[in-house]
């Protein structure tokens, strides 16, 4: 787990290396072990390393075969590594390192762009040729890995985060509108290639990419998921069995390949609850587990120590309980805010960062239950949606989009005013999926494209800024294939994750199943009071606001006028996505 950039110049310069360096400081917390730099002409890498796999320096990076003329920036997790290997020795090659970056390297070698459909795990990296002079980029398939570039007439520049690609320079940092668009739309997401800057892009995920010395880019998709029925139909026992087993595998793989101990991030819930129980079922004996709450506001909870704490008792985990007061979450939201690599609606982020810090101390490979709600039914607007009628646009907008178009035009400033680009990309994207019910369409939509950029780079930004390595289980692809040819009745069942329920039923406290849905509480940023607001109120109100014209003062006078009044459909602070964006602009830009 790591930070990767690079530099490729079309105009015939050698690469530049202080620029590299300056982008390898901003990639420094996701690597904080080592670093190290690579040059090849017109090509330069920076590199900087969170050691988990082959801890020796013979696994340091830039890593590059000179037999092979192949060199590589890697960040992410192979699970299926020694197998390739051991069929890569098998063919004639000869490995110098233990690790799975030298296996991506040979893969390469073997099997040229295709190597990505024999990795198994999360992953972004880039190889450069010196003998033919291209750059080859590559993102996993769910998009768990994150890889931004930007380019201009002169060069190409990639990196694990924009904050690296900014301090580069040389990006056109005006706002894309419709990307604004999307950011308050989807609830900070902007699916990809799009940033909320028009000088950088993202790769999209299950994709790669070619650059060439002369400037021509070229992409492929290399994975697509489809969510149709299986042609030989299963009976629900036989579903449940299906998945447990796949759901064993996901876990079991990303237990075994780490050379430091590995633990889980229980908030409490059934999903990161099951983590644990297959863990302990998996042999681990001495799992260390983590909780973090923050402080009650009003009747809203913040903490669920009362559903984790029975969790790490009945499995003896080595159990540590964080509580945060709000005063502290205020002091540390700056750094929260500025170590996302893209501006986060999502209340979690900052807790996600804070709990982060405190894992740190004490390991450095974390499983986590991202994506389980979204491969397996569990929120509480997919009920609604299927029991809505009209298009697919119709029947998921209505439940899942944060404002419609009108208010989007009440809120945005003359000159972001245009169509209603967000409608138009998600009625485009339910034309194209490969669904056979609306439902499907809807879980295959959320899975391949909304989840990569709201929990899953939630989860990426807040753990790798402490230099701590986040797996996710329920993103294994091979669970996520099976789980979308399930009918979208059996993930709905009974208020949905049914069949996790039942894999869990025996395996954990019946109080932990049978509760309703929770989300990772904290309350003070979900009612806006006291110096929460008044910070909201100081940066809605700054010059700096008023002068960059994102909105229109009126709408902002609006929400701070009555700040608890004014809530998305899945119950997000308005007045906290406008204050959230502004500030991460102040914080990231010059």
């Amino acid at each position: 787990m790591c930070g990767i950039c690079g530099e490729l110049r079309f105009d015939k310069q050698p690469a530049s290396l202080e620029t590299v360096h300056r982008m390898m400081d901003k990639l420094t917390r996701r690597g904080p072990d080592s670093g190290g730099d690579y040059s090849n002409g017109v090509l330069a890498f920076g590199h900087r390393r969170l050691s988990i796999i082959d801890l020796s320096s013979r696994a340091n990076q830039p890593m590059t075969d000179k037999e092979l003329g192949l060199s590589i920036v890697f960040n992410g997790t192979i699970y299926n590594y020694p197998q390739l290997r051991n069929e890569l020795i098998k063919k004639g090659y000869t490995f110098f390192s233990h690790g799975d970056t030298e296996v991506i390297i040979k893969a390469f070698a073997e099997w040229g762009d295709r190597c990505v459909e024999r990795l198994h795990g999360m992953f972004a990296f880039a190889i450069w040729e010196s003998k033919k002079q291209i750059l080859f980029l590559a993102r996993d398939r769910l998009g768990i890995k994150p890889l931004y570039y930007s380019q201009t007439q002169n060069q190409f520049r990639f990196a694990s985060n924009t904050q690296a690609l900014l301090a580069a320079g040389s990006v056109d940092t005006s706002i894309d509108a419709v990307a604004l668009h999307h950011q308050f739309t989807l609830h900070a997401v902007i699916p990809a290639p799009r940033t909320i800057f028009n000088g950088i892009r993202k790769l999209p995920p299950g994709c790669t990419m070619t650059v060439k010395p002369d400037g021509s880019v070229s992409s492929k998709t290399y994975w697509e998921l489809r969510s149709c029925r299986p042609a030989q139909a299963k009976t629900e026992q036989e579903w449940i069995d299906a998945i447990h087993e796949k759901l064993r595998q996901a876990v079991e793989k990303r237990k075994v390949i780490a050379d430091v101990p590995v633990g889980v991030l229980l908030s409490g819930g059934l999903d990161s609850s099951l983590l644990v129980g297959l863990l302990v079922e998996a042999g681990v004996s001495d799992l260390r587990t983590f909780s973090i709450g923050f402080e009650d506001i009003g009747a809203e909870k913040g903490s669920e120590f009362e559903y984790s704490d029975p969790v790490a008792e009945k499995f003896k985990t080595l159990h540590h309980k964080i509580h945060i007061p709000n005063s502290e979450v205020l002091k540390r939201l700056p750094e929260a805010v500025q170590n996302m690599a893209e501006p986060m609606f999502g209340q979690d982020a900052v807790a996600f960062y804070l709990l982060s810090e405190q894992v740190s101390k004490h390991i450095k490979v974390v499983q986590s239950g991202q994506g389980a709600d979204e491969v397996f039914g569990g929120y509480f607007w997919y009920p609604l949606m299927d029991q809505a009628t009209g298009s697919d646009l119709e029947r998921f907008s209505q439940y899942y989009f944060d404002r419609d178009h009108d208010e989007f035009l009440e809120m945005v400033s003359a000159r972001y005013r245009g169509e209603d680009h967000t409608s138009q990309y998600i009625a485009q994207r339910f034309a194209t999926i490969r669904g056979d019910e609306f439902m499907d369409r809807v879980f295959n939509l959320d899975v391949t494209t909304l989840i990569v950029d709201d929990p899953v780079k939630r989860v990426d930004n807040m753990t790798m800024a402490w230099g701590l390595e986040a797996r996710v289980p329920f993103l294994d692809h091979e669970l996520v294939e099976l789980a979308a040819q399930m009918p979208p009745e059996l993930k709905l069942k009974e208020n949905g994750k049914y069949v996790l329920k039942k894999i869990a039923r025996g395996l954990l406290p019946d109080a932990v199943i049978d509760r309703p849905k929770g989300y990772f509480p904290m309350p003070a940023l979900k009612y806006v009071r006291g110096e929460f607001y008044d910070l909201m109120r100081d940066i809605l109100n700054s010059a700096t606001c008023r002068q960059r014209g994102l909105y229109n003062r009126a709408y902002v006078d609006k929400l701070l006028a009555a700040p608890e009044a004014h809530f998305t459909r899945i119950q997000g602070s308005k007045l906290w996505h406008l204050s959230l964006l502004e500030y991460w602009l102040q914080l990231n830009l010059p």
